[in-house]
Protein backbone atom coordinates (compact mmCIF):
# COMPACT_ATOMS: atom_id res chain seq x y z
CA UNK A 1 0.00 0.00 0.00
CA UNK A 2 1.19 3.29 -1.24
CA UNK A 3 1.73 6.35 1.00
CA UNK A 4 0.30 8.95 -1.75
CA UNK A 5 -3.08 10.38 -1.22
CA UNK A 6 -5.65 7.57 -2.20
CA UNK A 7 -8.12 8.32 -5.66
CA UNK A 8 -11.71 7.46 -6.45
CA UNK A 9 -12.07 7.98 -10.03
CA UNK A 10 -15.66 8.60 -10.78
CA UNK A 11 -17.27 7.01 -14.36
CA UNK A 12 -20.37 8.70 -14.97
CA UNK A 13 -22.69 9.67 -17.98
CA UNK A 14 -26.58 9.03 -19.26
CA UNK A 15 -28.71 5.83 -19.81
CA UNK A 16 -27.32 3.49 -22.58
CA UNK A 17 -23.97 5.64 -23.54
CA UNK A 18 -22.09 2.58 -22.85
CA UNK A 19 -20.39 2.89 -19.39
CA UNK A 20 -20.22 -0.80 -18.55
CA UNK A 21 -17.89 -2.24 -21.30
CA UNK A 22 -15.73 0.94 -20.48
CA UNK A 23 -15.53 0.21 -16.69
CA UNK A 24 -14.76 -3.20 -16.92
CA UNK A 25 -11.56 -1.96 -19.02
CA UNK A 26 -10.83 0.54 -16.87
CA UNK A 27 -10.80 -1.32 -13.59
CA UNK A 28 -8.61 -4.24 -14.97
CA UNK A 29 -6.11 -1.36 -15.65
CA UNK A 30 -6.53 -0.13 -12.43
CA UNK A 31 -6.41 -3.47 -10.27
CA UNK A 32 -9.90 -2.48 -8.40
CA UNK A 33 -13.14 -3.63 -7.86
CA UNK A 34 -16.16 -1.38 -9.21
CA UNK A 35 -18.61 0.22 -6.84
CA UNK A 36 -22.08 1.45 -8.25
CA UNK A 37 -23.61 4.48 -8.50
CA UNK A 38 -26.95 3.16 -9.99
CA UNK A 39 -30.02 3.28 -7.57
CA UNK A 40 -31.99 0.49 -9.41
CA UNK A 41 -29.06 -1.79 -9.87
CA UNK A 42 -29.20 -1.90 -5.95
CA UNK A 43 -32.35 -4.58 -6.39
CA UNK A 44 -32.10 -8.14 -7.06
CA UNK A 45 -35.16 -8.20 -8.55
CA UNK A 46 -34.40 -5.64 -11.64
CA UNK A 47 -31.94 -7.14 -13.30
CA UNK A 48 -32.83 -7.26 -17.12
CA UNK A 49 -34.45 -3.24 -16.40
CA UNK A 50 -31.64 -1.93 -15.25
CA UNK A 51 -28.98 -3.42 -17.60
CA UNK A 52 -27.47 -4.68 -14.23
CA UNK A 53 -24.09 -6.68 -15.25
CA UNK A 54 -24.16 -10.45 -15.96
CA UNK A 55 -22.74 -12.91 -13.88
CA UNK A 56 -19.57 -13.02 -16.58
CA UNK A 57 -19.10 -9.63 -15.47
CA UNK A 58 -19.15 -9.64 -12.17
CA UNK A 59 -17.05 -12.62 -12.45
CA UNK A 60 -14.40 -10.61 -14.25
CA UNK A 61 -14.27 -7.25 -11.80
CA UNK A 62 -15.80 -7.34 -8.49
CA UNK A 63 -18.48 -5.52 -7.92
CA UNK A 64 -20.12 -3.56 -4.61
CA UNK A 65 -23.95 -2.61 -4.75
CA UNK A 66 -25.24 -4.69 -7.51
CA UNK A 67 -28.09 -7.04 -6.53
CA UNK A 68 -27.56 -6.50 -2.59
CA UNK A 69 -31.02 -5.58 -1.64
CA UNK A 70 -35.03 -6.16 -2.31
CA UNK A 71 -37.48 -4.23 -3.90
CA UNK A 72 -39.05 -3.89 -0.18
CA UNK A 73 -36.18 -2.76 1.29
CA UNK A 74 -36.31 0.93 2.46
CA UNK A 75 -33.07 2.64 0.70
CA UNK A 76 -31.71 6.14 0.71
CA UNK A 77 -28.85 8.24 -1.39
CA UNK A 78 -27.97 9.46 2.57
CA UNK A 79 -27.81 5.96 3.17
CA UNK A 80 -25.83 5.09 0.18
CA UNK A 81 -23.80 8.05 1.29
CA UNK A 82 -22.81 5.87 4.33
CA UNK A 83 -22.71 2.92 3.27
CA UNK A 84 -20.09 3.84 0.10
CA UNK A 85 -17.87 5.91 2.62
CA UNK A 86 -17.42 2.87 5.11
CA UNK A 87 -16.75 0.67 2.22
CA UNK A 88 -14.47 3.28 0.86
CA UNK A 89 -12.78 3.53 3.92
CA UNK A 90 -12.10 -0.18 4.00
CA UNK A 91 -11.19 -0.67 0.30
CA UNK A 92 -8.67 2.06 0.10
CA UNK A 93 -6.40 0.21 2.78
CA UNK A 94 -6.02 -2.36 -0.21
CA UNK A 95 -5.94 0.28 -3.46
CA UNK A 96 -4.58 3.21 -4.01
CA UNK A 97 -7.45 3.66 -6.44
CA UNK A 98 -11.18 2.66 -6.91
CA UNK A 99 -13.75 3.66 -9.44
CA UNK A 100 -17.66 4.74 -8.70
CA UNK A 101 -19.53 3.90 -11.62
CA UNK A 102 -23.06 4.34 -13.03
CA UNK A 103 -25.67 7.64 -13.71
CA UNK A 104 -27.69 8.20 -10.86
CA UNK A 105 -27.20 11.62 -9.93
CA UNK A 106 -28.25 12.01 -6.56
CA UNK A 107 -26.09 8.56 -5.41
CA UNK A 108 -22.73 10.64 -7.15
CA UNK A 109 -23.29 13.40 -5.31
CA UNK A 110 -23.37 11.44 -2.25
CA UNK A 111 -20.40 10.12 -2.30
CA UNK A 112 -18.37 12.93 -3.49
CA UNK A 113 -20.47 16.26 -2.36
CA UNK A 114 -21.97 14.80 0.51
CA UNK A 115 -26.04 15.03 1.47
CA UNK A 116 -27.41 16.72 3.87
CA UNK A 117 -28.81 14.70 7.43
CA UNK A 118 -31.91 13.90 5.84
CA UNK A 119 -33.46 10.73 7.25
CA UNK A 120 -34.75 8.10 5.37
CA UNK A 121 -38.62 7.81 5.33
CA UNK A 122 -41.00 5.08 6.98
CA UNK A 123 -43.65 3.70 5.13
CA UNK A 124 -46.39 5.07 7.04
CA UNK A 125 -45.48 9.06 6.48
CA UNK A 126 -44.79 8.09 2.66
CA UNK A 127 -48.43 6.00 2.32
CA UNK A 128 -50.28 8.75 4.31
CA UNK A 129 -48.71 11.68 1.33
CA UNK A 130 -49.52 9.23 -1.57
CA UNK A 131 -52.88 8.61 -0.25
CA UNK A 132 -52.96 12.48 -0.23
CA UNK A 133 -51.98 13.07 -3.45
CA UNK A 134 -53.99 10.16 -5.24
CA UNK A 135 -57.65 11.41 -3.72
CA UNK A 136 -56.51 15.19 -3.60
CA UNK A 137 -54.57 15.82 -6.13
CA UNK A 138 -51.48 18.20 -7.17
CA UNK A 139 -52.89 21.55 -6.08
CA UNK A 140 -53.60 20.10 -2.59
CA UNK A 141 -50.08 18.86 -1.45
CA UNK A 142 -48.73 22.00 -3.23
CA UNK A 143 -50.80 24.08 -0.45
CA UNK A 144 -49.72 21.96 2.19
CA UNK A 145 -46.18 22.78 1.09
CA UNK A 146 -45.99 26.10 0.85
CA UNK A 147 -48.34 26.20 4.27
CA UNK A 148 -45.61 24.41 6.09
CA UNK A 149 -42.25 25.27 3.91
CA UNK A 150 -42.97 28.56 2.22
CA UNK A 151 -38.89 28.72 1.30
CA UNK A 152 -39.01 25.23 -0.21
CA UNK A 153 -42.08 25.85 -1.94
CA UNK A 154 -40.67 29.22 -3.25
CA UNK A 155 -37.74 26.88 -4.99
CA UNK A 156 -38.82 23.33 -5.59
CA UNK A 157 -40.30 21.90 -9.13
CA UNK A 158 -44.27 22.18 -7.76
CA UNK A 159 -44.92 19.98 -11.22
CA UNK A 160 -42.59 17.44 -9.94
CA UNK A 161 -45.41 15.42 -7.52
CA UNK A 162 -42.11 13.88 -6.66
CA UNK A 163 -40.21 16.25 -4.80
CA UNK A 164 -43.41 18.17 -3.33
CA UNK A 165 -44.02 14.55 -1.81
CA UNK A 166 -40.86 14.20 -0.64
CA UNK A 167 -40.56 17.31 0.89
CA UNK A 168 -43.53 17.10 2.68
CA UNK A 169 -42.34 13.86 3.90
CA UNK A 170 -39.02 15.23 5.76
CA UNK A 171 -41.53 18.14 7.18
CA UNK A 172 -44.15 15.37 8.51
CA UNK A 173 -41.03 13.47 9.98
CA UNK A 174 -38.93 16.10 11.42
CA UNK A 175 -41.22 18.21 12.89
CA UNK A 176 -39.57 21.25 10.87
CA UNK A 177 -39.22 22.52 7.51
CA UNK A 178 -37.55 20.66 4.80
CA UNK A 179 -35.29 23.84 4.13
CA UNK A 180 -34.30 24.38 7.71
CA UNK A 181 -32.53 21.12 7.12
CA UNK A 182 -30.94 21.91 3.52
CA UNK A 183 -27.53 23.16 3.69
CA UNK A 184 -26.36 21.83 0.59
CA UNK A 185 -22.70 22.67 1.87
CA UNK A 186 -20.45 20.16 0.26
CA UNK A 187 -17.88 17.88 2.46
CA UNK A 188 -14.44 17.54 2.62
CA UNK A 189 -13.31 14.09 1.14
CA UNK A 190 -9.99 12.55 2.18
CA UNK A 191 -9.10 11.48 -1.39
CA UNK A 192 -9.24 13.05 -4.29
CA UNK A 193 -11.89 13.02 -7.20
CA UNK A 194 -11.60 12.52 -10.73
CA UNK A 195 -14.30 12.80 -12.59
CA UNK A 196 -14.60 11.03 -16.16
CA UNK A 197 -17.95 11.62 -18.42
CA UNK A 198 -19.07 9.50 -21.10
CA UNK A 199 -21.03 10.91 -23.72
CA UNK A 200 -22.36 10.70 -27.28
CA UNK A 201 -24.20 12.61 -30.13
CA UNK A 202 -27.82 12.84 -29.13
CA UNK A 203 -29.02 10.78 -32.01
CA UNK A 204 -26.59 7.95 -31.60
CA UNK A 205 -27.60 7.87 -27.88
CA UNK A 206 -31.28 7.66 -28.46
CA UNK A 207 -30.74 5.19 -31.18
CA UNK A 208 -28.43 2.88 -28.55
CA UNK A 209 -31.60 3.92 -26.02
CA UNK A 210 -34.08 2.31 -28.57
CA UNK A 211 -32.35 -0.96 -29.56
CA UNK A 212 -31.41 -1.58 -26.33
CA UNK A 213 -34.99 -1.22 -24.91
CA UNK A 214 -35.88 -3.67 -27.53
CA UNK A 215 -33.32 -5.98 -26.77
CA UNK A 216 -34.68 -6.05 -22.87
CA UNK A 217 -38.08 -7.24 -23.97
CA UNK A 218 -36.48 -9.98 -26.03
CA UNK A 219 -34.43 -10.64 -23.16
CA UNK A 220 -37.82 -10.94 -20.81
CA UNK A 221 -38.55 -7.86 -19.18
CA UNK A 222 -42.13 -8.60 -19.42
CA UNK A 223 -41.41 -11.81 -17.66
CA UNK A 224 -39.32 -10.05 -15.37
CA UNK A 225 -41.57 -7.54 -14.30
CA UNK A 226 -44.73 -9.20 -14.26
CA UNK A 227 -44.35 -10.93 -10.57
CA UNK A 228 -44.40 -7.86 -8.60
CA UNK A 229 -47.25 -6.20 -10.31
CA UNK A 230 -49.05 -6.10 -6.99
CA UNK A 231 -46.11 -4.11 -6.13
CA UNK A 232 -46.04 -1.78 -8.28
CA UNK A 233 -47.15 1.25 -5.66
CA UNK A 234 -43.04 0.65 -4.39
CA UNK A 235 -41.34 3.41 -5.04
CA UNK A 236 -38.45 1.14 -6.35
CA UNK A 237 -40.93 -0.13 -9.32
CA UNK A 238 -41.37 3.61 -10.19
CA UNK A 239 -38.71 3.22 -12.60
CA UNK A 240 -38.59 3.30 -16.42
CA UNK A 241 -39.21 -0.45 -17.76
CA UNK A 242 -41.50 -1.24 -15.82
CA UNK A 243 -43.82 1.53 -14.79
CA UNK A 244 -44.36 1.55 -18.37
CA UNK A 245 -45.42 -2.42 -18.24
CA UNK A 246 -47.71 -1.84 -15.71
CA UNK A 247 -49.71 0.48 -17.70
CA UNK A 248 -50.01 -2.13 -19.85
CA UNK A 249 -50.77 -5.04 -17.29
CA UNK A 250 -53.28 -2.85 -15.78
CA UNK A 251 -55.26 -2.66 -19.65
CA UNK A 252 -54.25 1.04 -19.59
CA UNK A 253 -51.89 0.63 -22.80
CA UNK A 254 -51.18 -1.86 -25.56
CA UNK A 255 -47.95 -3.20 -25.33
CA UNK A 256 -46.42 -2.09 -28.04
CA UNK A 257 -47.49 1.17 -26.65
CA UNK A 258 -46.02 0.79 -23.37
CA UNK A 259 -43.03 -0.31 -24.92
CA UNK A 260 -42.62 3.24 -27.15
CA UNK A 261 -43.02 4.98 -23.72
CA UNK A 262 -40.08 3.16 -21.99
CA UNK A 263 -38.07 4.66 -25.47
CA UNK A 264 -39.29 7.89 -24.65
CA UNK A 265 -39.14 8.27 -21.16
CA UNK A 266 -35.53 6.61 -21.20
CA UNK A 267 -34.26 9.30 -23.95
CA UNK A 268 -36.14 11.72 -21.15
CA UNK A 269 -34.47 10.38 -18.44
CA UNK A 270 -30.77 10.76 -20.50
CA UNK A 271 -31.77 14.41 -21.06
CA UNK A 272 -32.25 15.11 -17.37
CA UNK A 273 -28.75 13.30 -16.18
CA UNK A 274 -27.28 14.99 -19.06
CA UNK A 275 -28.78 18.06 -18.05
CA UNK A 276 -27.66 17.61 -14.28
CA UNK A 277 -23.95 16.54 -15.54
CA UNK A 278 -23.34 19.57 -17.50
CA UNK A 279 -24.03 22.14 -14.07
CA UNK A 280 -20.28 20.17 -12.79
CA UNK A 281 -17.25 21.75 -14.45
CA UNK A 282 -14.91 19.18 -13.24
CA UNK A 283 -16.31 16.52 -15.22
CA UNK A 284 -13.81 15.22 -18.37
CA UNK A 285 -15.50 14.30 -21.43
CA UNK A 286 -14.87 11.46 -23.51
CA UNK A 287 -17.15 9.74 -26.00
CA UNK A 288 -17.23 5.76 -24.71
CA UNK A 289 -14.58 4.40 -27.92
CA UNK A 290 -11.70 6.23 -26.87
CA UNK A 291 -10.39 4.11 -24.41
CA UNK A 292 -6.86 5.35 -25.31
CA UNK A 293 -7.79 8.79 -24.66
CA UNK A 294 -9.08 7.87 -21.54
CA UNK A 295 -6.18 6.10 -20.22
CA UNK A 296 -3.87 8.63 -21.52
CA UNK A 297 -5.66 11.04 -19.34
CA UNK A 298 -5.97 9.20 -16.36
CA UNK A 299 -2.04 9.15 -16.79
CA UNK A 300 -1.45 12.68 -16.80
CA UNK A 301 -3.38 12.84 -13.86
CA UNK A 302 -0.91 10.42 -12.19
CA UNK A 303 -2.99 7.70 -11.46
CA UNK A 304 -1.34 4.76 -11.53
CA UNK A 305 -2.36 2.13 -14.45
CA UNK A 306 -1.05 -1.45 -13.78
Amino acid sequence: MSDKKKTLVVLLGPTGVGKTDISLQLAEYLACPIISSDSRQLYRELKIGTAAPDNAQLNRVPHYFIGTHSIHDEYSAGQYELDVMNLLEELFQKHDVLMLVGGSMMYIDAVCNGMDDIPTVDSATREFWISEYTQKGLAFIQNELLRLDPKHYAEVDLQNHKRVLHALEICTIMGKPFSDIRTGERKQRPFEIVKIGLNRQRQELYDRINIRVDQMINDGLLEEARPFYEHRHLNTLNTVGYKELYEYMSGAWSLDFAIQMIKQDSRRYAKRQMTWFNRDKDIFWFHPDDNELILNFLKAKQINIS
